[in-house]
């Protein structure tokens, strides 16, 4: 991939993947984005960016329904829900060509892995995003907390490419960093994703301000990062208790913040149920960790996201 001009593609250009495409393309780079439900605000205003202390408008290079029409690129961004994963053949190959790379910032675990089934392993990375964005509005995307993104290679090796990637979103203003384990970054994910997304359902629809104002949902919180962490530790991956106390002094910052999952299950749409709980629970018991409290939270989970 060439880092001085790129042709880049965003395969679902909502929260994270709008965001991150407005942000490299403010920097000058040629970004297409295929767009599903927000495709006639988009193509007639553009998207707007709101951040903490300033707004933008962007106008992509191409808004586009299908991907035919964008072609190969030189590097795919994928940003789609873990449960569009069958989409991929239809959204996602059409923009492959042989020097591409195709980069997953999806939540949870399993999806480079499902990309692996129809790519080259050796053109996939993935990226993890430590931030909190929501689309409030057809084209419209807001960033709370502008967080940081952790990209690593999916075969695991180093590579110049990468931190040429890297480099490419710190010019656009994207704190990036590189990380020489997509393992360990995802179980790190995880320690937030999994309390937070899994308990503002379990607990009636809560924003994560009264997460952490109740005594029991914050001791259920805590357990879940427990669990995480062992399964972690049993991987081979070892997280700090200092890291878990961050999970809470940085979801202090986010205010009364509504995760993903229950963005989803309040609108009534599909939720990531296997890739964010499912999958690392059944790693973990892979390992022969006990989660019996992440094995509670799924099973409620999966119970109700099947009736909403």
């Amino acid at each position: 991939m060439s880092l001085k001009n790129p042709r880049i593609a965003v395969v679902g250009a909502g929260a994270i993947g709008g965001y991150y495409g407005c942000m490299l393309a403010r920097a000058g780079h040629e970004v297409h984005f295929l767009v599903r439900s927000d495709y006639d605000a988009v193509k007639e205003k553009g998207y707007e960016i709101r951040l903490k202390d300033e707004s933008f408008n962007i106008q992509p290079a191409g808004v586009y329904q299908k991907p035919e029409d964008i072609g190969p690129v030189d590097l795919v961004i994928v940003a789609i829900k873990s449960t569009a994963n069958a989409a991929v053949p239809k959204l996602v190959l059409p923009l492959v060509g042989p020097g591409t790379l195709v980069l997953s910032l999806q939540n949870g675990m399993g999806n480079v892995e499902f990309l692996a089934k129809h790519i080259p392993a050796v053109q996939i990375l993935g990226g993890l995003c430590f931030v909190c964005i929501n689309r409030v509005s057809p084209g419209v995307i807001e960033n709370y907390l502008p967080g940081q993104i952790y990209i690593g290679e999916f075969m695991g090796s180093y590579r110049e490419r990468t931190l040429r990637l890297v480099e490419m979103f710190e010019q656009a203003g994207v704190t990036c960093y590189f990380s020489r384990s997509l393992e360990e970054s995802l179980w790190r994910k995880l320690c937030w994703n999994i309390p937070f997304n899994g308990l503002s359902i379990a607990a009636g629809g809560v924003t994560t301000d009264k997460i952490l104002a109740s005594k029991e949902l914050r001791e259920l919180a805590r357990s879940l990062m427990e669990e995480v962490r062992a399964a972690a530790h049993a991987h081979g991956h070892d997280i700090s208790d200092e890291f878990l106390e961050e999970q809470f002094t940085v979801t202090e910052k986010m205010g009364a913040y509504k995760p993903s999952s229950m963005i989803d299950f309040t609108a009534g749409r599909e939720v990531e149920v296997e890739a964010i709980f499912g999958e690392p629970l059944r790693r973990g018991e892979g390992r022969k960790v006990r989660m019996p409290t992440l094995r509670t939270l799924y099973l409620l989970l999966r119970g109700l996201c099947a009736r909403s």
